[in-house]
């Protein structure tokens, strides 16, 4: 089922362009949306049934009758591509310049020999005509599309000074026999076209490094894997494996797909991933991602997950799509952008008619340098690429620091949250119950790391998590455990087993205080330290031998070592920051004085959780969810922005609009910083690209004349057209050094 597709087109070149295809492609029926990215030369396609999707012929064939190519060509494809046309347009301008540059100093400064018309015009007919040709291509193609975009003016402002010349050259004694004192512009027809190539090269220079974060993600997917085949190292290309098979990973080497340690013990710089630059320590059963890097020891892995459903593949799938989305702050430029064109073309007709006609002393020659001026230094590519190019920049950023943005509009919201609702379990902490304390009741001569010994030798054959995590601190001691005996699980109580110990028999009953009711065994002498560790969000597990209470062991879902700091990071930003958990009140209380968490709410179910979501949202906050498990996928859904750790469920990750690779919560502070960032570097663009066209065209039509000022060059319109696209992608490219 197709809910919509992804084609990158060619030969746009403003926001103009961009609106046209739009246009042509929502006109077609079953098509619901078509939202066109000028910077990452997408258009992305919505329909409105996805059971039958418009074929892609049709769509196709409508973007190529506007003018315009279409490829569905790799990412690696269109960067050449993209490289190509930057070659191109930079051989194009060099050889540009060689012309213009005699015909401007001759020009300027009269030399003899290029003060000849003659002489200009035969030098400036290839820059106009064949270095010039790409925009009068372009613009008669948009012409016949009764569409009108940047070529058009390009062309009809070029053409007119490079005509009115010509006829100067050819009809001089006719001209002014009609009154019309003749000039030539030669110069100015050429140095238009120069600059405005100069303007386009350094802009495809500056768009290719917007998109620089996802051919670093792609160039980090190994091209290929060792196969381990009867005993045998092979090695295969990246798309021959298949789920299931053994490969090896040697030091230095790149794991090549998702999927589980199954031999060995390695240490994984996992940077690409989550941002984290400390290596992460692997062993059998733990999963390793593809395209993360062994930095020591080989291991055997069975691939679990490959090609499209890697890890790596979704990353660049969501970094595309969020790069070649709309921010809800461009539709303004969009509106504009419809009608910007037909306005100028307007306001420089207007131009000429006023100066030719009603200016007093005006002559025919001013009107139309009046005229040109205003065409050209209308510039509606920095309006179509003030947005794009930042989004661009802030995702991709992003990415390389763990945050990934499902779409533009996620990216633009997050800069407005004032309240973080975080989920406890797995969010907060770290989801799996840790043994935290162990309390000597009643036996002196027996020592913590012997009662610790016991504990875990009974919890060998449990299944339980509380019993687990007993285990494993005492594997993570590097404690000598004995085998159990006579083991008995006791549902909702605990466990009772016998354990030879120092050349002794014991019988130990392990569990809640229940049990040892059940087992008459008296419990009353640890009752202020139950209630201690109860209040402080432990769980308390009873531990008897031969029917003595021995011992109490404080057993919690640890508080993860870095989430009091990043809740203390959201506060220091303005954000309220509220605790939603299914746990006890008690355990809520006292994880939320560990973090610093002022408000929680406790013993709300799975499907309350949204509630609590909306409530929020209708006394006026502006909500962001952060969880990690299934039952938060409602809740995730219902925030204005859902945020899910990467470590959590596939669920949650769907569910959320920003997903936090590290599983660390100082990503959300981190998201919200880089929103206020990127929105921040939006406006800028979009104040620049208005301003400019709101001085720059009554400038150009002549408005200070009228004041005494002098009137503009159109050479001089060229340059600053050609600079405020330039500039746009430039401030939107200095997200780049910004720290989050």
């Amino acid at each position: 089922m197709n809910t919509k597709i992804e084609l990158s087109i060619t030969g746009m070149t403003c926001a103009a362009c961009s609106a046209a295809v739009e246009r042509a492609l929502t006109k077609i029926p079953g098509i619901k949306n078509a939202s066109v990215n000028l910077a990452s030369e997408k258009v992305s396609v919505t329909f409105k049934d996805p059971e039958n999707p418009v074929p892609v012929h049709k769509i196709v064939d409508s973007i190529i009758a506007e003018g315009y190519g279409v490829t569905e060509e790799s990412q690696d494809i269109r960067a050449k591509i993209a490289e190509k046309e930057y070659l191109a347009l930079r051989k194009d301008f060099i050889i540009s310049v060689s012309f213009t540059l005699p015909i401007f100093l001759g020009s300027m400064f009269h030399l003899p020999l290029l003060s000849n018309w003659h002489l200009l015009m035969i030098l400036s007919a290839p820059v106009q005509y064949w270095i010039g040709m790409r925009f009068h291509k372009a613009a008669f193609n948009s012409l016949k599309r009764l569409s009108l975009n940047m070529n058009t003016l390009i062309s009809i402002g070029t053409n007119t000074a490079f005509i009115f010349s010509a006829a100067a050259v050819f009809f001089k004694d006719s001209m002014v026999n009609a009154g019309i004192t003749p000039h030539i512009y030669f110069e100015t027809s050429a140095v238009i076209i120069t600059l405005i190539l100069l303007g386009r090269m350094l802009e495809s220079k500056a768009k290719g490094r917007t998109s620089g974060a996802i051919r670093k993600l792609a160039s980090m997917q190994p091209r290929t894997a060792t196969l381990l085949k009867n005993g045998t190292e092979v090695e295969i290309q990246i798309d021959d494996v298949a789920v299931g098979d053994r490969l090896i990973v040697k030091p230095g080497e790149k794991a090549p797909v998702d999927g589980t340690v199954s031999e060995g013990f390695s240490s994984i710089d996992e940077s690409m991933l989550t941002g984290e630059s400390i290596p992460v320590d692997k062993k059998p059963g733990d999963q390793v991602f593809g395209g993360t890097i062994n930095r020591s020891g080989a291991f055997v892995m069975e691939a679990g997950k490959v090609g499209r459903d890697t890890m790596l593949a979704r990353i660049i799938r969501l970094v595309e799509e969020a790069q070649g989305s709309k921010a809800p702050i461009q539709r303004l430029a969009d509106k504009t952008a419809a009608v910007f064109v037909p306005a100028v073309v307007s306001i420089a007709l207007i131009t000429f008619i006023v100066w030719a006609f009603l200016v007093k002393d005006s002559t025919l020659s001013l009107a139309l340098m009046n005229f040109i001026a205003v065409l050209i230094i209308a510039c509606p590519c920095a309006l179509g690429l003030a947005t794009p190019t930042a989004i661009m920049v802030g995702t991709g950023k992003g990415a390389e620091n763990g945050i990934l943005i499902r779409d533009a509009a996620a990216l633009e919201t997050a800069h407005k949250i004032n309240t973080v609702v975080l989920d406890k379990t797995g969010t907060i902490t770290k989801g799996e119950p840790e043994l935290l304390e162990i309390r000597n009741l009643n036996r002196p001569d027996l020592s913590l790391d012997q009662l610790l010994i016991l504990t875990a030798s009974a919890e060998r054959y449990s299944e339980h998590p509380i019993g687990q995590a007993i285990l494993k601190k005492a594997i993570e001691q590097k404690l000598n455990l004995h085998e159990p005996y006579e083991f008995r699980s006791v549902a909702g109580g605990g466990i009772h087993c016998m354990i030879r110990y120092n050349d002794q028999k014991l019988s130990l009953t392990i569990g809640n205080e229940k049990l040892m009711k059940d087992n008459s065994i008296e419990t009353s002498s640890a009752a202020d330290a139950v209630l201690e560790i109860s209040n402080s969000g432990s769980t308390p597990v009873f531990m008897a031998v031969d029917n003595l209470l021995t011992s109490l062991f404080a057993v919690a879902d640890a508080v993860k070592d870095d989430s009091p700091a990043a809740i203390k990071k959201l506060q220091s930003i303005g954000i309220n920051v509220i605790m939603l958990t299914g746990d006890h009140k008690n355990t809520a209380k006292a994880i939320a004085e560990k973090t610093g968490i002022k408000t929680f709410y406790a013993e709300v179910l799975p499907d309350k959780k949204a509630s609590v979501i909306e409530s929020l949202k209708a006394d006026g906050k502006v909500v962001a969810m952060v969880g990690d498990g299934i039952n938060d996928a409602p809740a995730l859904a219902a925030a204005d922005i859902g945020i899910a750790l990467g470590t959590g469920t596939d669920i949650a990750i769907e569910a959320a609009q920003i997903t936090l690779m590290r599983g660390s919560l100082s990503g959300a502070a981190d998201a919200v910083k880089l929103s206020k960032m990127t929105v921040r570097v939006i406006k800028q663009n979009l104040f620049w690209a208005f301003i400019y066209n709101i001085i720059g065209i009554p400038m150009a039509a002549g408005v200070l004349h009228i004041f005494g000022g002098s009137l503009l060059n159109p050479m001089i319109a060229s340059a600053a057209m050609a600079l405020s696209s330039v500039s746009v992608v430039t401030n939107s490219l200095s997200l780049k050094g910004k720290k989050i």
